[in-house]
């Protein structure tokens, strides 16, 4: 018996549909199924496997290690040196006399740091006084005008190509912030002077000066890039975390900020 021609429509429309759906099948199982050209899909590449959208490749991510440089003259981490001077006529407004030993007895200028650097010096003295080690100071802080006078006898003296390896030009002095002291032994011998190096008190200077917020601002070495010849009496307040920091690394102020190296220019 014959089959109906309703019947064959239907039988044709069926096999149609049953071929729509095996293709239309196979198409999603291709999209779906994961790629093995090793390049990431569109979802991989948007999302994390948190759920967290993570940067493009491309993206240039900041080092851990940069620091913007601190200009601001009010803060004990301001950097100053050939290239960051401090503003005209700066003067620091919380400078107060360090009770520790000066070469000196009068209190005059260079006796004075600001506070917070005053109080870390004297637990730096006490620190040296309980391990046997006894410190002075030579020189804290100068003012503009000091600093102008003392450089410009050591242009006198030497010249001034020679002046800027040693003394800075007024206004990038470290001493006219008010968070630097050079420092010696209590007896003065070597004092501000290249001999002191290797000394016990330089030596212990250098071990502990960063547990107390302070770093060997010039030192061994380093000359090309804080532009002055080493100084190991020459310490600069900064804060424990920047100066150990410094200090673990064997680095400068200007390493910490990426102020490499110092302008010449002054």
């Amino acid at each position: 018996m014959k089959p109906s021609t309703t019947w064959k429509k239907r039988l044709i429309a069926a096999l149609l549909l049953s071929l729509s759906l095996v293709v239309l099948l196979s198409g999603c199982r291709k999209e779906s199924a994961p790629s093995t050209s090793g390049e990431p899909t569109a979802s991989s590449a948007v999302s994390g496997t948190d759920g967290a959208s993570s940067p493009s490749p491309d993206a240039q991510s900041p080092s851990p290690e940069a620091h913007e440089v601190d200009t601001d003259p009010t803060s004990v981490t301001v950097l100053v040196n050939k290239q960051y001077a401090l503003p005209d006529n700066y003067n620091p407004e919380d400078l107060v006399y360090p009770d520790v030993p000066f070469l000196f007895k009068e209190k005059i200028e260079k006796r004075m740091m600001r506070k917070e650097a005053a109080a870390a010096l004297e637990k730096l003295f006490a620190a040296a006084k309980e391990d046997g080690i006894y410190l002075a100071g030579v020189s804290a802080y100068r003012s503009h005008a000091t600093q102008t006078a003392l450089f410009n006898r050591y242009v006198a003296k030497d010249g001034e190509e020679k002046a800027k390896t040693y003394s800075a030009v007024p206004g990038h002095s470290e001493h006219e912030t008010g968070l630097a002291i050079d420092v010696s032994g209590s007896d003065g011998k070597f004092a501000a002077e290249p001999s002191f190096a290797g000394t016990p008190e330089a030596e212990w200077l250098a071990a502990h000066a960063a547990d107390y917020g302070y770093i060997i601002r010039y030192p061994e070495g380093k000359d090309a890039i804080t532009g002055y010849t080493y100084e190991p009496w020459h310490i600069r307040y900064v804060g424990e975390a920047i100066a150990k920091d410094i200090a673990s690394k064997g680095s400068t102020l200007e390493e910490y900020y990426g102020a490499v190296p110092a302008s010449s220019q002054q």
